[in-house]
């Protein structure tokens, strides 16, 4: 019996060490129902292998996908402030703070500076999981910086967005961003720079209505939400309802508001294919 029951501890011991996997490890993916483990999700760049779905990636995971080796970030420690004094449901500040602690980010949008090809770029990207990539005077501040590092260097932009829309807890501060990366974007333009916007699931209000639309090429990745209001409020604003889509990246390239759709596991050779070109 002695026997028995120390090797009953042992068979306990090993399967639960077997099963001690981290939370949210296991995904289930919504079009096709396979359960995926995060391992597979990361060898496949957050994309289901089964049947091509795009799972939402954070900022560090597009520049790892994209510049070729090192690169490095900047405006790190850009915080915001609460100029309004704002409050819901609970104060604004409260938001702040529980977002970067569940999210390590000082805000919904970072920069980076690395090589695509050989070709130096600076990138930016909004980061969803930060109070829903809302956009505030931190994230227009580090897309300008972005542009601005672009036209000092002499090299293309490439702003990656995944955003609810501005941030309504900054009110007209956040609205303003609108015109200040348009405005940084123009001058790129003048240089004869080029931009690239990239457009992931969701990309939505004030960002659509400013820099995400206004790329020399302007991209998206599958079944991406791309539009300025969502569907329900234009139904409920038209009174009528809407093709099956209609805010889709598919339907939009078909409308010619997009110039192409890029599954991401093509993303770094298209986009790098793309940029010797241009250069050439």
């Amino acid at each position: 019996m002695s026997w028995f029951s120390r090797n009953t501890k042992k068979i306990s011991t090993i399967a639960t060490d077997k099963n001690d996997t981290p939370d949210n490890y296991w995904k289930l993916c919504p079009p096709c129902n396979a359960t995926l483990s995060q391992r597979e999700l990361d060898q496949n760049d957050n994309v289901c292998h089964h049947c091509g779905h795009h799972f939402s990636l954070d900022a560090q995971g597009y520049f790892e996908l994209l510049f070729d080796g090192a690169f490095e970030t900047f405006d790190e420690n850009l915080k915001a402030v609460d100029a309004l004094g704002f409050v819901d449901k609970k104060p604004y500040t409260t938001r702040l703070i529980a977002a970067q602690k569940k999210t390590g980010l000082s805000d919904a949008a970072r920069a980076a500076m690395g090589e695509i090809n050989g070709i130096k770029t600076s990138v930016a990207c909004m980061d969803f999981k930060f109070i829903g990539g809302s956009m505030g005077s931190v994230v227009g501040e580090v897309l300008t910086r972005a542009i601005r590092r672009g036209v000092a260097n002499n090299c293309p932009v490439i702003i990656i967005s995944q955003s609810g829309g501005a941030r309504m807890m900054e009110a007209a501060l956040s609205l303003m961003q609108m015109a200040k990366t348009s405005v940084n974007l123009a001058v790129l333009a003048e240089k004869g720079l080029p931009y690239i916007s990239i457009m992931t699931h969701p990309t939505t209000g004030g960002v659509t209505a400013s820099y995400a639309m206004l790329g020399d090429f302007n991209f998206a990745e599958p079944n991406a939400l791309i539009g300025f209001a969502g569907p329900r409020v234009i139904r409920e604003t038209i009174g009528q309802d809407l093709p099956e889509g209609f805010q889709r990246a598919e339907f939009l390239v078909e409308k010619g508001f997009l110039d192409d759709v890029i599954d991401r596991r093509n993303m770094k050779p298209y986009i790098g294919t793309l940029l010797n070109h241009l250069k050439n």
